[in-house]
């Protein structure tokens, strides 16, 4: 792969944050520089910008530009935006490569300013190599759409989580990845408590492809916390069952995140299925083959993400498979040094490439302090920075729209089980759910970005419960609300809450499957009207027979006549599930999709449908229909 002619920006530019006085940029350049914005409506200005540059290879320079217009943005308008390099070579290439993420008949990049919310799209669980179509791509339609059919763009597009998928890998992304790192000279790193001395060494390993899980840490069963978890005589300190390809430093997770947001390195990567195991090769080929359509998507997936605020917060994968889902997993896993900074690793690339862009005033002291960690010689102090970042609070954030939007962390301010190492974590701790009311009381109405689904199908639930009993909540994955007694309480309390905001509706992904419920409070005359709009995946799905199974188990277990209602944590709440269009029954959909939520002016009437990957749109239609 050669480091000749490189793109000068290489990822991006993402839209990030957008308020009345600011507008923020996120890319990555492969040259130190960053370029000059300009910002207008019909003719374009030069606002006041701030550039902060994060060096992350020898030729990789993630950018965040902060505009500050001279006049405050209007509502309602569209404006345009260029970027322009100094120097001259650089800029004639970025003038021929912006021409691809521009949409026909547009000469700059542009979005619209909104504070109403009208139309807001959200999505998660996005992994590449999974067999569908990439929903993603719907956004791009819906942008190109104000252009040719004079259509209004959507106002947003939230991200609530499973970005990337650190912890399920393909074979040929691994690969690409390695080149992506050689390419761009990302910085090496020592490793401690690893068969490697240095990351670097991992690509010529005799595990690297698909036998990673020998090379992740692990447990000897007669420590006396092992004896909780395990059977056999070792055990991997981390659950993921696909972690065989787990990227491990922080220079792989990053080269992750540019192959999934852009196309502009993909040309140059030459997959080879020789240099895999013989064991292997079938497999590597039949990912390769999944990987195509995902990386031929990706030229209109990037135009989109520069047009378009976007919004994003992390789930698992973004990490690592049941991140912090007990108090048992976080002790194996923070105890042992290589797990923990896999861990950490994954935390600083979603502050770099996620979470740093939703609100950049909240990092300030974060990007002091990474000053000192990444310099031009490579990195320095890294476990400290990951010290820090393990010790913030701040990532979850509201964005003053009306209705505003309260974006949730479910996984950091975990409320941890005293009484059991294996028993699953709340949620949010009671902290953290104090200061989320707080945001929310008084409120007409609010949208709440939970990663999990705060109103679960309860059959799924009860199976979860019946496992956790057994002390086996890793098996079944078992991260929902009503899990943890304290976290469900709270939560439901909030709800109860007679300055609860009337017109709540509540954004989530994670399960791989779709569904919307209506809820209201039981036995009470001025109840919130709750609409929970679940949509996932962007890119992935739920075994579809296993799910068609589930679902009639709980039409049957958990109709609105039966008594198993009572022993469930919801059981002063009336849910009622709004079926799939064209059907009576079903409630579940199992496709890979975008959410579009369409609110109108007063937020008491909420539209939710599903954009599927190709060019289907199903709508959950608001029929009274399965009070569970």
């Amino acid at each position: 792969m050669s480091q000749e002619n490189l793109p000068t920006v290489i990822a991006g530019p993402l839209l990030r944050h957008v308020d009345e006085t600011s507008v923020t940029l996120w890319l990555i350049t492969s040259v130190k520089a960053a370029p000059t914005v300009s910002l207008g409506q019909q003719t374009l200005a030069l606002p006041a910008q701030q550039t902060s540059t994060i060096q992350v290879g020898q030729r990789a320079f993630i950018q965040l530009i902060q505009l500050t217009p001279s006049r405050p943005l209007v509502t309602d308008t569209l404006y345009y935006y260029a970027l322009t390099f100094d120097e001259a070579a650089v800029q004639q290439q970025w003038q021929q490569a912006r021409q691809d993420l521009l949409y026909d008949g547009q000469e700059h990049f542009s979005f619209r300013y909104q504070t109403q919310l009208s139309n807001v799209l959200h999505g998660s669980c996005r992994k590449p190599h999974h067999p569908v179509d990439d929903a993603l791509q719907r956004v791009d339609e819906c942008i190109a759409a104000e252009f040719s059919q004079q259509a209004k763009r959507p106002d947003m597009l939230i991200m609530s989580g499973d970005q990337v998928y650190t912890d399920d890998v393909a074979g040929p992304m691994l690969q690409a990845i390695q080149q992506v790192i050689a390419r761009l000279g990302l910085f090496d790193e020592p490793l401690s408590g690893a068969v490697v001395d240095y990351a670097s060494e991992l690509a010529g390993h005799e595990h690297n492809f698909y036998e990673r899980n020998q090379i992740l840490p692990q447990v000897d069963l007669n420590t006396p916390l092992s004896k909780l978890f395990f059977t056999a005589k070792r055990k991997p300190v981390f659950t993921s069952v696909n972690a065989h390809n787990h990227l491990i430093s922080l220079s792989e997770i990053i080269a992750m995140y540019i192959l999934v947001w852009s196309d502009a390195l993909w040309a140059g990567i030459s997959l080879d299925v020789s240099v895999v195991p013989q064991r292997y090769r079938a497999q590597f080929s039949e990912e390769q083959q999944a990987l195509r359509p995902f990386v031929a998507g990706l030229a209109t997936i990037r135009r989109a993400l520069a047009h378009l605020p976007v919004y994003m917060i992390f789930d698992d994968h973004d990490v690592t498979d049941d991140w912090n889902l007990t108090r048992g997993w976080e002790e194996e896993v923070y105890g042992h040094p290589l797990s923990r900074r896999m861990v950490g690793n994954a935390l600083v690339a979603y502050w770099l490439c996620q979470g740093w862009g939703n609100q950049p005033a909240k990092f300030a002291d974060i990007l002091s302090q990474a000053a000192t960690v990444f310099t031009s010689g490579g990195l320095q102090q890294q476990d400290a920075f990951i010290d820090t970042l393990f010790d913030f609070e701040q990532w979850h954030y509201t964005l003053h729209t009306s209705p505003p939007i309260c974006v949730l962390d479910t996984r950091t301010r975990r409320w941890r089980s005293e009484s059991s190492l294996n028993k699953p974590s709340g949620l949010m701790d009671w902290e953290a759910l104090c200061e989320f009311q707080q945001d929310i009381i008084g409120q007409q109405a609010v949208i709440v970005v939970s990663a999990a689904p705060i109103y679960g199908v309860k059959f799924i639930e009860a199976i979860q419960k019946v496992f956790t009993f057994f002390g086996k909540a890793l098996t079944v994955d078992a991260e929902n609300w009503m899990a943890h007694r304290g976290t469900a309480h709270v939560m439901l309390n909030i709800f109860r809450h007679y300055r609860t905001p009337p017109e709540f509706i509540i954004l989530s992904g994670d399960v791989h499957y779709s569904f919307v419920y209506d809820v209201r409070l039981r036995f009470r005359r001025n109840s919130p009207h709750i609409t929970q709009f679940t949509c996932s995946g962007l890119k992935n799905t739920f075994p579809d027979g296993l799910l068609t199974q589930l679902e009639r188990f709980n039409r049957y277990l958990y109709g609105p006549d039966s008594p198993l209602n009572i022993f469930t944590r919801r059981r002063n709440m009336s849910v009622t599930a709004r079926p799939v269009s064209k059907s009576d029954t079903d409630t579940l959909l199992n496709h890979s999709a975008v959410g579009q939520l369409i609110i109108d002016p007063q937020s008491d009437k909420v539209i939710c449908r599903a954009l599927c990957a190709g060019s289907e749109t199903i709508e959950f239609t608001a029929k009274q229909q399965d009070q569970q």
